[in-house]
């Protein structure tokens, strides 16, 4: 799979359960319980480690297929 596929999809399929706990952890337990707040914490953790990926994808661009240019 190309690289402007792979990356992506990948840090896309990771963040996606952060925003959900977030929301389920406000739901069930009100927006000043602990919980709630453990989860946003967990959201902030995640640029940086967003960043990080990204970084890693281009230095591992070289590992993926080649890049094809698809026109519509």
């Amino acid at each position: 799979m190309p690289h402007d596929i792979a990356a992506p999809a990948g840090m896309i399929g990771a963040s996606n359960f952060f925003e959900l706990a977030v929301a389920v952890a406000i739901s069930l337990f009100g927006t000043t319980s602990p919980v709630a707040l453990a989860t946003i914490v967990g959201v902030l953790v995640e640029v940086p480690v967003m960043l990080t990926l990204v970084r890693i994808a281009n230095k591992t661009r070289h590992w993926f297929g080649e890049e094809k240019q698809y026109t519509v």
